[in-house]
């Protein structure tokens, strides 16, 4: 990820609400590193916080995991949504509806892949496959092919 992205990536997390245990984690490391005690940690201006995780290299893979959850549901979810139209699973604003998702075709992830870098940076397309192949590699293991292949 570009600085820029693990910024936002670092911004998202902080915000979201659903990363609770996640951010305890990264407080407590963050005031290891900074010789501070756990509960001063909150209280720095978000910027900073986020700052600080963004140049941490050695992340939980919970925590990068939600960080990335949140960074695309909070810049994203445009293409998110495209991607699911693109492959005809409903959604709302981008969030998968159903409670199972079967695993798409392949000539239909094909599509989707495709239609996805026609409207958007490569970068954000790449970024957003690999992530759907880490967090859910059953349903979306037709993708790793289509990535390495540049597709």
């Amino acid at each position: 990820m570009s600085p820029e992205k693990r910024l936002a990536a670092a911004k998202a997390f902080w915000s979201d609400e659903h990363a609770a245990e996640q951010q305890v984690e990264i407080v407590v490391a963050i005031a290891r590193k900074l010789n501070f005690r756990p509960k001063s940690v909150p209280g720095l201006p978000l910027e900073r916080r986020a700052k600080l995780l963004a140049a941490m290299t050695d992340v939980s893979d919970a925590v990068a995991s939600r960080a990335l959850i949140a960074y695309h549901l909070a810049e994203e979810r445009p293409m998110m949504a495209a991607f699911l139209d693109a492959l005809g699973i409903e959604h709302e604003n981008g969030l998968i509806s159903a409670e199972e998702v079967p695993a798409p075709e392949k000539t239909k992830l094909a599509e989707g892949v495709s239609a996805l870098k026609a409207a958007f940076s490569q970068d954000a397309v790449r970024l957003y496959l690999h992530t759907l192949v880490l967090l859910d590699g059953d349903t979306w293991a037709g993708l790793e092919d289509l990535i390495e292949a540049g597709a």
